[in-house]
C-alpha cells in the first residue's frame, strides 16, 4: 500500500487552511465594520444586527472562495491560488461597500474598505507562502510511472511535468509489454498514469490498483465522459445506468434562457460605455468598420452570425479560407491586441445571446468549414453541438489559447454531461479572472515535445527521453524547494 496515512487526510490542511483564512478575513472586516461604519449609520444596529452583517460578509468570502477554489492549496498553483484569492476578496469587498452603503441609506467613506482590501491582499500573499510551503514539506511530490499506448502520452508528461511540486514522472511502460510485466513495474511507485490504451487492459489495470489502494490518473476516452453524466435506473435489482444522449432537459433549458436574457441585459448596460470607448478606438486606429460577423455554428448545427469588435485588418482571410489567429498574428491591429488581451472583442456577443443565438456559457461556436475539418480527425466533434454556443465555457476557463481540439471538446462534452446552473456561475465568476490573467500558452511545452520527437522519432523513445529530461529537472528543483 503505496498511500500512507498522511497522504490520506491531506486535504484536512487544506481545509483548515482555508477555514482558519476565512476566520482572519472575517475578524478583519468585523474591525473595520465596528470601528468605522457601524456607528454612522443612520439607525444603528444593536448586537445581533451587527453579527447579520459580519456574518453575511463571512457567507460572501466563503461563496466566492469556493467559486474560485481558493482553498485547493497543494492543488492549484502558488500564483493561481494568490490570483484567485485576490480576485475574489476583491470582489468581496466591492459588494460589501454597496452593501454598508444601502444600510447606511447614503455612500458612506470607501477609504476603510480600500484599507482593508489592501491588507486583505497583503495577508492572502503571506499566507499561501507559508502554507504551500508547509504542505509541500509535509507531502512531497509523488513517483509516477505513465503506461502508455500513443505519443499523445508525451503531451501528457510535459504537461504534468509543469507541477514539479506534485508529481514526479519516473518512468514509462510501452502496453506492448504486457499486463504481467506492467503490474510488476508499479510496485515501486505511487502511482499510475493510464494514458491511451486499449479499454480490455484500462479496466484490467483499473481493477488491479482498485485493489492494491494505487492512486491511478487516467486520460478519459469520450465514453467515459459520456458515462459520468448517466443517471441510475433503481427499477431492478441490476444496476442500470441511463445515457440519455440529448443534451440539456427541457427544463434546464428554460431556466437557462432566462437567466441569459437576465444577465445579458444587465452586462449590456454596465457595459455600455466600455463598448462605446471600444467602437471609438476601433474606428480611431485605421477606420475601418467597428463590428466583424462570421457565420458559426450552434445547437443542433444551426448557422449564424457571430458578432465581434474587430480586431484585426481588413480583409484578414482575404482568400476566403479559415485561417485560425496565432498568438502574435501579424493581422492584429494595436486596438485589436488590447481587445484581445481583455476580452473585449467578444463583448458584442452580448447581443447575440438576447437574440437567442448564443448562450452565456457553453461550447465557443466554431466555423462550418472547422467544424467539417475537425470532424474527419474526430468523428464525436459534432456532439458538442447538443447546447447552444457560449461566450465563455468549460473550455475557456479551464484550457489555454492553443489547447488541442480533441481536449477541447472533451472539456465540453464534461460541460454538458455535468451541466448544472451552479456550474454555469462559477464558470461565469472564473470568466472575470481569465480576462485579467489569461492562461499561458502550451508553446513551450509543444516546443520541447518537438525538439524529443526530431531526437527520436518513435512513440515509446519519445516518452522516454521526455521523462528522462522532465524527471532530471524536477529532482533539482525539488532539492531548492522551487514551485513553478
Amino acid at each position: 500500500m503505496k498511500q500512507t496515512a498522511p497522504y490520506r487526510h491531506r486535504h484536512l490542511v487544506s481545509l483548515g487552511s482555508g477555514l482558519l483564512l476565512l476566520a482572519i478575513l472575517t475578524l478583519e472586516f468585523a474591525y473595520i465594520w465596528q470601528s468605522y461604519y457601524a456607528d454612522v449609520i443612520i439607525q444603528p444596529f444593536f448586537r445581533r444586527g451587527n453579527w447579520v452583517v459580519i456574518l453575511i460578509y463571512t457567507v460572501f468570502t466563503a461563496v466566492f472562495f469556493k467559486a474560485y477554489d481558493c482553498i485547493q492549496y497543494g492543488y492549484l498553483k502558488r500564483n493561481d491560488l494568490i490570483y484567485n484569492q485576490g480576485i475574489a476578496i476583491c470582489m468581496v469587498n466591492f459588494i460589501t461597500y454597496f452593501q454598508i452603503s444601502a444600510i447606511g441609506r447614503r455612500f458612506l467613506p470607501i477609504t476603510p474598505l480600500l484599507f482593508l482590501t489592501v491588507l486583505d491582499l497583503i495577508l492572502i500573499v503571506c499566507w499561501a507562502l507559508l502554507v504551500n510551503q508547509l504542505y509541500f514539506r509535509l507531502y512531497p511530490p509523488r513517483k509516477l510511472i505513465i503506461v502508455y499506448g500513443s505519443r499523445h502520452a508525451a503531451e501528457l508528461v510535459m504537461k504534468m511535468s509543469a507541477r514539479v511540486d506534485k508529481y514526479m514522472i519516473c518512468e514509462s511502460i510501452d502496453i506492448a509489454k504486457g499486463f504481467s510485466n506492467i503490474v510488476a513495474s508499479l510496485q515501486s511507485f505511487d502511482g499510475v498514469i493510464l494514458c491511451d490504451i486499449p479499454a480490455e487492459i484500462r479496466n484490467d489495470l483499473l481493477k488491479h490498483c482498485y485493489a492494491n489502494n494505487l492512486r491511478a490518473y487516467v486520460s478519459p476516452k469520450i465514453s467515459d465522459i459520456l458515462l459520468r453524466g448517466s443517471g441510475e435506473i433503481r427499477l431492478f435489482d441490476t444496476p442500470l445506468l441511463l445515457c440519455r444522449n440529448e443534451g440539456l432537459t427541457l427544463e434546464q433549458r428554460f431556466t437557462k434562457r432566462l437567466v441569459d436574457l437576465l444577465i445579458s441585459s444587465v452586462l449590456l448596460l454596465l457595459t455600455s460605455p466600455i463598448l462605446c470607448i471600444c467602437a471609438i478606438a476601433i474606428r480611431l486606429d485605421d477606420g475601418g468598420p467597428i463590428l466583424y460577423r462570421q457565420e458559426r455554428l450552434t445547437r443542433g448545427g444551426k448557422h449564424f452570425h457571430v458578432l465581434k469588435f474587430r480586431s484585426m485588418i481588413q480583409n484578414a482571410e482575404a482568400n476566403g479560407q479559415a485561417v485560425l489567429a496565432a498568438e502574435h498574428d501579424c493581422r492584429i491591429t494595436r486596438v485589436g491586441a488590447v481587445l484581445r488581451r481583455f476580452r473585449l472583442d467578444e463583448l458584442p456577443q452580448l447581443f447575440n445571446i438576447l437574440k437567442g443565438d448564443m448562450s452565456l456559457v457553453g461550447p465557443r461556436p466554431e466555423r462550418p468549414s472547422l467544424t467539417e475539418e475537425y470532424a474527419k480527425q474526430y468523428p464525436e466533434f459534432p456532439f458538442r453541438l447538443q447546447v447552444k454556443a457560449g461566450l465563455t465555457g468549460y473550455a475557456q476557463v479551464i484550457g489555454t489559447y492553443d489547447t488541442d481540439p480533441f481536449d477541447k471538446l472533451k472539456m465540453d462534452l464534461m460541460y454538458i454531461e455535468q451541466y448544472s446552473l451552479l456550474l454555469d456561475f462559477r464558470l461565469m465568476l472564473m470568466t472575470v479572472k481569465i480576462a485579467f490573467f489569461p492562461p499561458k500558452t502550451n508553446a513551450a511545452e509543444r516546443e520541447l515535445l518537438r525538439q524529443a520527437v526530431k531526437q527520436d522519432p518513435s512513440t515509446d523513445k519519445t516518452t522516454d527521453v521526455l521523462i528522462s529530461d522532465t524527471t532530471h529537472s524536477e529532482s533539482a528543483a525539488v532539492k531548492k524547494g522551487e514551485t513553478p
